[in-house]
């Protein structure tokens, strides 16, 4: 039987990991509750879910047997954790998904007391694709919260130092991809290809290419130079692709989008 599950805010990511535990059909509707300040948020995600969603959280915090504290990093981080401590036995382990709030933090407003998880969550939860990273402190287990993290996704335990890195290359990792593919397809109706077809080329090419480095095991040099004949078509596009600032381009981006994780975890 699935734990009775809490999530203190119900914005947008709480929402996508709601509509996957239930759509993977791993926790029923009357496992989860969701306290939440804006009263037409509650009603909608009373409506749209059937799940229990309310402004009190005191009834609802009696009941939980996990905790996920989903506000934003800005919001009074510092009396969600003293409702808890007022409420929650010590035992019921506490996941938080606020961004650039470390574990440290959470023990210091919570006395050190409580099983601590820190996630950051995948943003590709519809699809069952996508690794959250997870970090955890010395009172928590990974059988905690295994059952729930899998609902929406694959995990990856992590030392919490690299929880910066992680999002900005991991969890940011469908934007680089996004872009890829919407620029290979401009790239394709450049050419003189009607968009439609273009835009399916794209996505079937990016999706096998995948399958095939993992069914081969091979690295991507080696199956490029499989691709590329002498003085073929494939070596003449490469040719073409290393002459512009792609590869540095994207390893900046990636840089940046860690330094501005790291940025907001200190404002």
């Amino acid at each position: 039987m699935n734990k009775q599950i809490h999530f203190i805010g119900g914005g947008q990511m709480v929402e996508a990991i709601i509509r996957a535990l239930l759509n993977n059909k791993l926790y029923s509707s009357d496992a989860i509750s969701v306290t939440d300040i804006n009263q037409e948020r509650v009603r909608y995600l009373n409506e749209t879910y059937q799940i229990h969603a309310s402004q009190d959280l005191q009834n609802s915090l009696e009941k939980a047997e996990l905790i996920i504290i989903g506000v934003r990093p800005q919001d009074d981080l510092v009396g969600v954790c003293q409702s808890i401590k007022a409420i929650a036995p010590t035992t019921v382990p506490i996941l938080s998904i606020v961004a650039g709030v470390t574990i440290e933090q959470f023990e210091a407003w919570l006395n050190e007391a409580y099983p601590i998880i820190r996630v950051i969550p995948n943003t590709l939860t519809d699809t069952g694709f996508g690794f959250s990273g997870v970090a955890l402190n010395a009172k928590a287990e990974i059988a905690d919260v295994e059952s729930f993290l899998t609902g929406f996704g694959k995990v990856k335990y992590i030392e919490e130092r690299l929880i910066d890195v992680f999002t900005g290359y991991g969890v940011a990792g469908p934007n680089y991809i996004y872009y890829f593919i919407e620029s290979l397809a401009d790239a394709g109706v450049l050419a003189g290809l009607p968009r439609s077809l273009a835009w399916e080329l794209a996505l079937e090419n990016m999706v096998g290419a995948v399958e095939m480095l993992k069914r081969t095991d091979k690295h991507p040099r080696q199956l490029l130079d499989i691709n590329n004949s002498p003085a073929g078509v494939g070596i003449n596009a490469l040719h073409e692709l290393n002459r512009s600032d792609f590869a540095a381009g994207l390893q900046r981006s990636v840089l940046k989008a860690v330094q501005r994780t790291t940025e907001l975890a200190n404002e």
